[in-house]
């Protein structure tokens, strides 16, 4: 099962990077349907650059590096503690971003109508839910079997 849930992780968070590599060298396709709206207005909430796209999508590798490490899959690295602690951020942030900002994203969003809110409903917020647990489960391995 830990084989199945780390390599689909981060086999769905490298295309996730792909993808914000090609919105931030100005490729279009599914923008629109990847940033939350204003209540009410067919307009962004924010606009993000493309130095904060990169980003993301650095971040994103990273924390595929770290899952790859922490769960043995990599010759070269070793789980540490380092990589423990990193596999336990990142699923605390993928878990919050699941429940939300209350607002404009998460499972407990205001904002229902949007083409964004409705994509979060069933696709972005239960994604982030399962990344969010492979990186606990992950992490937390030893303490939770007693290892």
């Amino acid at each position: 099962m830990k084989l199945v849930m780390t390599l689909s992780t981060v086999s769905l968070l490298t295309l996730i990077s792909i993808v914000h590599v090609y919105w931030a060298f100005g490729g279009r396709w599914g923008k629109h349907a990847a940033i939350p709206s204003q209540a009410g207005e067919n307009r962004p909430a924010f606009v993000p650059g493309k130095m904060a796209t990169l980003f993301v999508a650095v971040l994103l590798l990273i924390a595929c590096l770290i899952l790859l490490v922490q769960s043995g899959y990599t010759q070269y690295l070793q789980a540490s503690m380092m990589t423990r602690i990193g596999c336990v951020v990142c699923g605390s942030v993928f878990l919050l971003r699941a429940i939300g900002d209350f607002r404009f994203v998460g499972f407990f969003k205001k904002i229902n109508h949007s083409v964004f809110a409705k994509n979060d409903t069933w696709l972005y917020s239960p994604l982030c839910l399962y990344c969010g647990v492979t990186f606990m489960m992950v992490g937390l391995r030893q303490q939770l079997l007693g290892i």
